[in-house]
């Protein structure tokens, strides 16, 4: 058992010193606090806080001050400046950028208020929507007039209509419970796919180097190929889980401490209750534990490194399909496509979570996916160790999935 414990501290500590790694820990965590921070940072660049000017040319004479007033009154980001020159000035104006853009007002064929915004590029979808809402303000106003309506009577026309959602199910999750789950759905999936892109690649990698520069012969010697490959399985795992709570924490300071209020608690997180929590953790877990696994003998069938991707693509897009076929059950959690595959072990960790996060379903449904997972993984741990004995002995050209059958039976043989 030393040379297990050596191996995987070796996988850990040689991974955890890299440059690379401490670049890619530290850059994401910027990553991470600039993006819940995004909205303070791009504040203080540009000229987000001044007010974007707009020509206005009233072809009515009489809509020009409405909109003004709506526009203030609503605290639009928005300055207008009545007009009376022709297109060609005012489009000579916005070239020089002199104004954002100019606004033509008229009234249609029923005499209600329409414009023609026009600028230089329309991306600022913003600055148009807002022009757009008070004009849809103003119409509603002039309607109310001409049906002689009261203040009450326009707010009661303005009011939403009160629509409630009860789940009648025994055990069902309300709205509000629903959303704090599609969170950590979301959080879930993110951290799969994150996981077997760089986790299980690495495993695959290290495999690959160390079969490429000849290391393997020497540890073959010392220590039994099925306890390299779980000493690395596990190593590169605790490499992974001190990455993440690096993360997690670096999410969690800048988070919490948002000037207007917790973005943890606006999506529903602090909330989520503690056996959600440990769902995610657990399928998390096996979920690492059954790619790793299946990526250490695919790694383990390449002699070069260049081999470890083409070798490790059908992984990636199993996952990839589980990632989609997750989102799909986002929308659709009791349809049967999504109950069937939440019972296929490499789609288990992701599309189980969505069912128990987003319907009440019986305990033994739960227990059977988790006994699917479970033994999908010590199946895949048996026959891995068996291909990863044997293909940690094959070089040269071995970059076939066909290749299995070849380490398998040399694994026999030793």
């Amino acid at each position: 058992m030393n040379n297990f414990w050596m191996i995987l501290s070796q996988s850990y500590i040689n991974k955890l010193k890299t440059k690379p790694f401490i670049i890619t820990t530290l850059l994401v965590a910027a990553v991470i606090i600039a993006a819940a921070n995004f909205e303070q940072i791009f504040s203080n660049f540009g000229d987000d806080n001044e007010q974007a000017k707009v020509a206005v040319v009233d072809q009515t004479g009489a809509l020009y001050e409405p909109l003004k007033e709506q526009l203030a009154a609503a605290g639009a980001n928005v300055k207008v400046v009545k007009s009376d020159q022709t297109e060609a000035q005012l489009k000579k104006d916005v070239e020089k950028e002199a104004y954002k853009g100019y606004l033509l007002l008229e009234r249609n064929s029923e005499g209600m208020p329409s414009a023609t915004y026009k600028a230089e590029n329309i991306a600022n979808s913003s600055l148009s929507s807002e022009i757009r809402q008070a004009l849809q303000a103003l119409k509603t106003r002039e309607v109310a007039g001409k049906l002689q309506l009261t203040d009450e009577q326009i707010q009661l026309w303005n009011a939403p209509v009160s629509f409630d959602t009860i789940a009648l199910a025994k055990g069902a999750k309300s709205e509000e419970e629903l959303i704090q789950a599609q969170a950590l759905v979301y959080v879930l999936l993110f951290l799969i796919y994150l996981s077997v892109i760089m986790y299980a690649n690495m495993i695959a990698s290290e495999v690959a180097i160390e079969k490429s520069s000849r290391v393997m012969e020497i540890l073959i010697s010392s220590v039994s190929p099925i306890k390299q490959m779980f000493a690395k399985i596990l190593g590169i795992g605790l490499l992974g889980l001190t990455q993440l709570v690096i993360w997690f924490a670096a999410a969690y300071i800048a988070m919490v401490n948002q000037p207007d209020g917790s973005l943890v608690q606006s999506i529903g997180l602090q909330s989520a209750s503690g056996s959600m929590i440990i769902y995610a953790i657990l399928l998390f877990i096996l979920g690492y534990f059954l790619y790793a696994t299946i990526a250490a003998l695919l790694g383990s069938l390449v002699s070069r490194l260049e081999d470890v991707q083409q070798m490790m693509t059908p992984l990636t897009l199993l996952v990839m399909a589980g990632f989609f076929i997750s989102m799909y059950g986002l929308g659709n959690p009791e349809s049967p496509f999504i109950t069937v595959t939440s019972y296929v072990p490499f789609f288990t960790p992701m599309i189980l979570f969505v069912r128990i996060s987003l319907l009440s379903i019986p305990p033994w449904e739960i227990a059977l996916g988790f006994g699917v997972l479970i033994a999908a993984i010590i199946v895949f741990g048996i026959i891995g160790a068996r291909i990863y004995k044997g293909g940690v002995l094959m070089y040269g050209k071995s970059n076939s999935l066909k290749d299995m059958k070849k380490a398998f039976e040399l694994s026999k043989d030793n």
